[in-house]
């Protein structure tokens, strides 16, 4: 699939979600189960999910990378693919009224949800931004940490997210990213199936491959921090091989 074709996709999807037209990314996954059980399957404590608000929390994503971010009060942080805030709103509460996280995700109605609760709740910390992660809407060196959900795999060039990552963060800075990665490759067939790509599978990489794009934009002490198999609902487990949620934790 042409890069073009998978943002228009993926985009289209997600403001779906945005507006609750639909549930999540994919339309089997998640069913029947409430967002705060959800979240606390996949590494969210309940007693964060307590001091956020609730309607950021959506059914989606596919860990915690905030939790082993070690956020501190007054950074400034950034979250790729932002979605509604959910992560946003979790950094904010870390690094206090003098730290600020900025969300960026190219989805028009996502970032317009996540205003609209952060006005709602008074997160003076938090801002949304319209735009793409492999160009990012920041200037060189401008933020201590960034975070990242099951989003990267969303984006038909995963090194041009990386080496944008490089670029905005400080030196010493880290990079702490969730995401969905293989074992072994992804069949063609679902490389290019639309709708595999939006949920978060066509565009997985190899474990190995994934970590080499994170060396290759400069990141030193790459580390897989977490590693926990990923089950997929559907047609689409039939062919697919094992599939991995992994946190990587990475510096400049």
């Amino acid at each position: 699939m042409k890069e073009k074709e998978i943002k228009k996709v993926v985009k289209s999807r997600y403001a779906r979600i945005a507006k609750q037209d639909q549930e999540t990314c994919c339309p089997s996954c998640g069913l029947g189960i409430s967002p705060l059980v959800q979240a606390e399957a996949i590494g969210y404590s309940k007693e964060d999910l307590s001091r956020i608000p609730k309607e950021a929390i959506m059914r989606l994503g596919c860990g915690n990378p905030s939790a082993i971010a070690e956020l501190k009060t007054g950074e400034v942080v950034l979250d790729l693919g932002s979605g509604a805030g959910v992560d946003v709103f979790l950094a904010a509460n870390k690094v206090g009224p003098t730290g600020k996280v900025i969300g960026v995700d190219m989805t028009k109605e996502m970032v317009n949800k996540a205003g609209q609760i952060a006005r709602k709740y008074g997160y003076g910390n938090a801002e949304f931004r319209l735009g793409e992660i492999e160009r990012l809407p920041l200037e060189d060196e401008s933020v201590d940490a960034i975070i990242s959900n099951c989003v990267i795999n969303l984006s038909p060039d995963k090194s041009r997210v990386f080496k944008e990552a490089y670029r905005v963060l400080k030196s010493g800075g880290r990079l702490i990213v969730s995401d969905i990665v293989s074992e072994g490759a992804i069949p063609d067939q679902i490389k290019t199936d639309a709708d595999a790509w939006a949920c978060c599978i066509g565009g997985a990489l190899e474990q190995q491959e994934y970590l080499e794009k994170i060396k290759e934009a400069g990141f030193r002490n790459v580390q897989v921090m977490s590693r926990k198999e990923f089950y997929v609902e559907g047609e689409a487990s039939q062919t697919l091989g094992k599939l991995l949620s992994i946190i990587v934790k990475a510096y400049k």
